[in-house]
């Protein structure tokens, strides 16, 4: 039998902690907690869960400083709770190495497929191991090893930036629909969360240049190859 996934959740309100650690340990994880930035690094260190349940708002120093260094350390994904849908805060986390975030209050539902949806695109990106290199323009996209260069510098991608970039550059030229992004990257069935494609674009945008990725109002996005620089 497989060992169960490990999850680490970090949140400074014991009631919310409390709660989201019972439902996740009646789903079938191995779960640990922490109520504070420090508590969470160390225990990230001691117990190397494979993902990572992270409130921004947090005692000691707050959750993007968390998801900064954690991600230092090893690459892992991170679901992050925020009281606020305010885009400038969830890009902020996006850009410190988070692949997902909840907005309070959350249901409990909800929560538990974002983190099912995460671990399978763990699963899927470690059978890309061996794939091999693609270049499209003076974009190169190595799936096996995930790394991006763009004009010839490496790009740094979160693992949802990634999947993202790997979804559209399936597909080049071609317009795929937020639903089928959200289908395909998050699996999520269903409309809802279009919000998350749109700030993951964003992201995406802002470290492989806007122009590779054209927008479609009210359809969606298409990854534009362009032409490969002159010699």
């Amino acid at each position: 039998m497989s060992q169960p996934r490990r999850i680490l959740v970090v949140e400074d309100e014991p009631v919310i902690n409390g709660a989201v650690s019972d439902r996740l340990t009646a789903e079938g994880y191995d779960v640990t907690q922490a109520y504070d930035g420090p508590a969470a690094v160390q225990a990230f260190a001691e117990h190397e869960p494979d993902l990572v349940v992270l409130d921004v708002m947090l005692p000691g120093f707050d959750g993007h400083e968390v998801c900064r260094r954690i991600q230092a350390v090893r690459p892992v994904p991170v679901l992050m709770l925020t009281a606020r849908d305010d885009e400038t805060d969830i890009l902020v986390g996006l850009g410190v190495g988070a692949d997902d975030y909840v907005t309070k209050p959350f249901r409990m539902r909800e929560l538990v497929a974002r983190i099912a949806a995460l671990l399978r695109r763990v699963d899927r990106a470690a059978a890309l191991a061996g794939a091999g290199a693609t270049d499209l323009a003076d974009l190169r996209i190595d799936a096996g090893a995930r790394r991006v260069w763009a004009a010839g510098e490496e790009v740094h991608l979160t693992p949802t930036e990634f999947d993202l970039l790997i979804c559209l550059a399936s597909e080049p030229g071609i317009v795929l629909t937020r639903e089928r992004l959200l289908a395909d990257v998050w699996g999520w069935p269903g409309a809802s969360g279009t919000r998350t494609v749109d700030s993951h674009v964003k992201a995406l945008r802002a470290k492989i240049g806007a122009d590779r990725v054209r927008t479609v109002h009210g359809v969606g996005y298409a990854l534009e190859v362009g032409r490969k620089p002159e010699p």
